[in-house]
């Protein structure tokens, strides 16, 4: 049912009908977790400023889901006074629950913004962002809390919401919606990757979007190559995004999986850590939008591999990239791809990582990989686990297989991702030479 690929995508459409935003003075407000991904689409659309507003609800003693107000950053608070009289709440008992959820408010909020300061609204626009509205409560209260940290005018903005909800919003200058069905039963039904969003991926989110700001060049943020690239596969058009740390001589792919591309947030924050260590990247679409449209062609590993061995090759053909070793990253289904690309390529390929991956799909060419390859898996995804065991036994390249405890399938938990990075960046800095 879903319209939307992914956050990423919805928010690239809703960055779309923001258009008329760019250029004025708007700062792009994403509501943890999964609003920051649309938010941080919206923010490169239109080269605004990407922040965070984190609102905690505050729940009645005794009926803990009864909202009776909620709080902000900066003392920042909202009370439904009609719910605290209804209720007959004590001033002790809503002290003793501001007190506690500003200790968890605090604690997130040093945790996305890394020491940087929040972003000024006084006298500007202010556009929140959120996933989807199901119930419209949190959008409410965030809006309010724009409004009391000085925004002139607040904008809310999401990819869908029920019409009826919308209806009875009060509380922004001005609502942008791109689906409003009739019946909203939930948010994800409308996303066809609606997988959950972590806390690492909301810190790089933030991250990335301060330093696209501060340097108004890619070039003179990264010293090399940062573009948008097409690349001709099968007598197709393969989009991706090449970014060059400078000098290096060393370039990892990346084959992402079950039918995402080179939008992929945890792609994107892997990708980001190699760069830090003077990595290349190539982030690709392995297929075309009208590919895929049939979900059968997220698992033609034969054809994904072909892809990689196009973009491998065009690699070679740049002159900027032409001497640089080049590795493969792949997740899921992408592992796969990735390595039956480097049991053709034999010697062309440097290094392998899986992660999370589906070594099994390269089948009986998993034998014949040579490139050095670590298989990085969640201890808590048993399936995918017992899989990448059997794989071992069958390879013959040196590899290494290396847990993140407390991960399941997608890296979602606190710290997984960062982890699968880390380890992903040692293996290409051992295996691929740096300039």
């Amino acid at each position: 049912m879903g319209i939307f690929q992914d956050r990423a995508d919805a928010g690239r459409q809703l960055g779309l009908r923001l258009m008329y935003l760019r250029g004025q003075d708007t700062v792009i407000l994403g509501v943890p977790r999964g609003g920051v991904p649309v938010a941080f689409e919206v923010a490169a659309a239109l080269d605004a400023p990407l922040d965070v507003i984190i609102v905690r609800k505050l729940g009645v003693p005794s009926e803990p889901e009864l909202a009776m107000g909620a709080i902000g950053e900066d003392g920042t608070h909202v009370f439904e006074r009609s719910v605290l009289a209804a209720t007959g709440v004590k001033q002790e008992e809503l002290r003793a629950v501001e007190s506690r959820e500003r200790a968890t408010l605090e604690g997130r909020v040093g945790r996305f913004r890394a020491g940087r300061a929040r972003v000024d609204l006084k006298d500007r626009i202010a556009v929140v962002v959120d996933d989807g509205i199901a119930t419209g409560s949190t959008a409410r209260v965030a809006c309010r809390i724009a409004r009391n940290l000085g925004a002139a005018k607040v904008i809310l903005a999401v990819p869908v919401a029920s019409a009826d909800v919308l209806a009875r919003l009060t509380e922004p200058d001005e609502v942008v919606c791109l689906a409003t069905p009739p019946r909203l039963t939930a948010v994800g039904h409308h996303y066809r990757d609606f997988s959950p969003t972590g806390d690492d991926e909301v810190a790089w989110l933030l991250a990335a979007a301060a330093e696209r700001l501060q340097n108004a060049s890619s070039t003179a943020r990264s010293g090399g190559p940062d573009e948008e690239v097409r690349i001709q596969s099968d007598g197709f058009w393969l989009r991706g995004h090449l970014q060059l740390p400078g000098s290096t001589a060393g370039v990892v792919v990346f084959a992402h999986g079950s039918g995402s591309g080179r939008h992929s947030p945890r792609n994107r924050f892997v990708a980001a850590t190699l760069r830090r260590a003077g990595l290349g990247t190539l982030l690709l679409d392995l297929l075309t939008p009208e590919e895929e449209l049939n979900r059968a062609n997220v698992f033609d590993i034969e054809l994904l591999a072909r892809r990689l061995i196009a973009a491998t090759e065009w690699l070679g053909r740049r002159p900027d990239t032409a001497s640089c070793s080049v590795g493969y990253f792949g997740a899921s289904t992408g592992a796969g791809a990735a390595l039956w690309a480097a049991a053709e390529l034999g010697g062309k390929i440097g290094a392998v990582v899986s992660r999370g991956g589906r070594p099994d799909l390269a089948g009986a060419r998993l034998a014949f990989v040579r490139a050095p390859t670590l298989l990085i898996v969640g201890s808590a995804d048993h399936r995918v686990l017992e899989l990448n065991r059997r794989a071992q036994v069958v390879m013959a390249c040196p590899n290494r297989l290396e847990l993140v405890p407390g991960a399941t399938h997608l890296f979602e938990e606190p710290g997984t991702l960062e982890a699968a990075a880390i380890l992903a960046m040692n293996w290409f800095v051992q295996y691929l030479p740096q300039g």
